[in-house]
């Protein structure tokens, strides 16, 4: 179970998943944002219960993904189920799409911005690993603020079960790293893509490195040589989406 804390998080739930919310509570009505009172009404219109007023909870007030804000208003729902990874590389003919593969990626703020990426931009899925790996947290839902809904994504034991799939389905796979002599600039978008974005301290592994078919990177441009993870994944998945 998660609790959300952000009101576009919980408005996803509510579009896609009505029933997996187990709880909602909300503060009066004159206190809350615009964002909880559109929560609000789409929970009324989906037949959701609602709980009213300043609950106290075990353990003290739960921590935020918003600089430590405490709100009143919150939702408590199951975590979305991922797919099976032959489901999620689904290839509709006649269309390239682009899709992503999280190489041991550690901090839940960094997956949840590159999920709200992927969301705006219409990537088609996400896989993810179990080691090494930061769990889809409260943290990365509200950081998310509802990608995590609307991109299919499912956790393996590592990827190169995945490559094998990818590469059966017709995919190409392209890496990231600061070291790569090719721009991403110079990556066509003339065939499906799965992109794969490494550690935030270490990049991609070494292994996973020889099982892309093209690597690249973002050429620095000023003085600063390197990019947040979710920074890059942005640049990259415009470029490629």
């Amino acid at each position: 179970m998660l609790y959300l804390k952000n009101p576009h998080s919980v408005l996803a739930v509510i579009d896609r998943r009505p029933k997996d919310i187990q709880q909602l509570v909300l503060s009066g009505s004159d206190s809350m944002s615009e964002g909880w009172k559109q929560v609000e009404a789409a929970a009324l219109a989906k037949g959701i219960t609602i709980s009213k007023g300043d609950k106290k909870k075990p353990g003290g007030p739960r921590p935020t993904a918003q600089a430590g804000r405490e709100s009143t208003c919150e939702a408590l729902v199951k975590e979305r189920e991922s797919l099976n990874l032959e489901k999620l590389i689904h290839i509709e003919e006649g269309v390239n799409g682009l899709w992503l593969a999280l190489d041991c990626l550690q901090d839940p703020q960094n997956v949840g911005s590159i999920f709200r990426t992927a969301a705006f931009f219409g990537v088609k899925g996400i896989i993810m690993t179990q080691e090494r790996s930061a769990p889809l947290t409260s943290v990365a839902y509200d950081i998310a603020s509802g990608g995590i809904e609307y991109v299919p994504f499912t956790i393996l034991p590592n990827l190169q079960r995945a490559f094998e799939v990818a590469k059966d389905h017709g995919l190409w796979i392209l890496g990231t790293s600061e070291h790569a002599k090719q721009s991403y600039t110079k990556v066509e978008k003339d065939r499906n893509w799965l992109l794969v974005l490494g550690n935030e301290e270490k990049g991609m592994r070494r292994l996973t490195e020889e099982n892309c078919d093209l690597v690249c990177q973002i050429p620095p441009l000023g003085e600063v040589k390197s990019m947040n993870v979710g920074a890059a994944a942005a640049v990259l998945i415009s470029r490629l989406a």
